[in-house]
């Protein structure tokens, strides 16, 4: 890549690549506490519309090439060899390409203007009291008090009619669901990842789906675990423009799928890095962490039903 591909490289995603997010919103102007230096009230703006940012603190602006040098205190030379590995239209979007950024609640945006899609968003609520839903992840082996931390039953309509629908709904860092029913796999608008800072760790845990996520955290229901973060793809498009967010990490651990996209990223994350740890051996033999857990549940009820000399527990 040369100075041009980089600097057309959007500064918002690249930023929330990095594990950075806005403070604030006010048009095409995103505020962020400076990645440059320390500081409490955000000084750093990038107008996305222009992709240049300045920080008002240093009094220093520029270009993605610009703020790579100054971020990782470097020449132009050594920006361009971090960058080599990236394929610039996956971070190169028109405006109206590009992902919506939700703050929190707090914030004093207003995001009626997000881009309506096909799947609309009535309301999203806690905990899961459908009883279709409820019996859905029994059935993926998910422990219902976990899903009830991490998920929401969440109403959605298609093309704005009238007929509703109900699925279990993940949320990502850009403001979509994830929805999943044992009718329907889809997602709202914006795609996006899921990441999970506990701040206080450098470790991080990558799954591909959230039904991985939630398995993960059933299984060590009731065990001591090493306080991680979590990063949930929710799509493999998005493993490698995620690479410097989970490379700020001292450890990586993989649970990516088996089959043919999964063990390629696998071996594009083993070939760059030792921090990358490969966990699908802990499911060998069957598509992803999920799908082991579901096939363990099954043998350990057979087990369980024969171990009572065939009366139901």
């Amino acid at each position: 890549m040369n100075c041009d591909e980089v600097n057309e490289m959007d500064l918002v995603d690249y930023l929330f690549s990095l594990g950075f997010q806005p403070t604030k919103i006010i048009r095409e102007d995103y505020w962020y506490l400076s990645p440059l230096r320390n500081e409490k009230h955000a000084s750093f703006k990038v107008n996305r519309n222009k992709n240049i940012w300045y920080d008002h603190g240093l009094g220093k602006g520029g270009r993605l090439v610009d703020f790579a040098m100054q971020y990782y205190q470097c020449d132009v030379a050594a920006v361009l060899q971090r960058f080599s590995f990236f394929h610039p239209q996956k971070f190169s979007k028109s405006i109206a390409g590009r992902p919506q950024f939700h703050l929190q609640e707090n914030s004093l945006i207003n995001h009626t203007d997000a881009r309506e899609t096909a799947i609309k968003i009535i309301t999203a609520k806690q905990p899961i009291a459908d009883p279709m839903l409820c019996r859905y992840l029994h059935q993926r082996r998910i422990n219902k008090n976990i899903a009830d931390i991490y998920c929401h039953e969440v109403f959605y309509n298609v093309h704005s009619k009238e007929k509703e629908y109900r699925a279990i709904g993940f949320k990502n860092n850009g403001g979509g669901y994830e929805l999943r029913n044992p009718f329907y796999k889809g997602s709202s608008s914006p795609k996006y990842i899921s990441y999970l800072d506990n701040k206080a760790t450098d470790r991080l845990t990558v799954f591909e789906g959230f039904f991985d996520f939630l398995s993960y955290h059933s299984i060590h229901l009731n065990q001591e675990q090493a306080l991680t973060n979590f990063l949930v793809l929710n799509s493999l498009s998005f493993f490698e423009r995620s690479l410097l967010l989970m490379e700020k990490h001292g450890t990586i651990h993989l649970y990516l799928d088996n089959d043919s996209a999964g063990k390629k990223y696998l071996q594009l994350a083993l070939n760059r890095s030792s921090k990358f740890k490969d966990e699908s051996k802990l499911y060998s033999g069957y598509k992803d962490l999920n799908e082991w857990t579901m096939k363990l549940g099954m043998l350990l009820k057979q087990n369980d039903f024969k171990q009572s000399g065939g009366r139901r527990l």
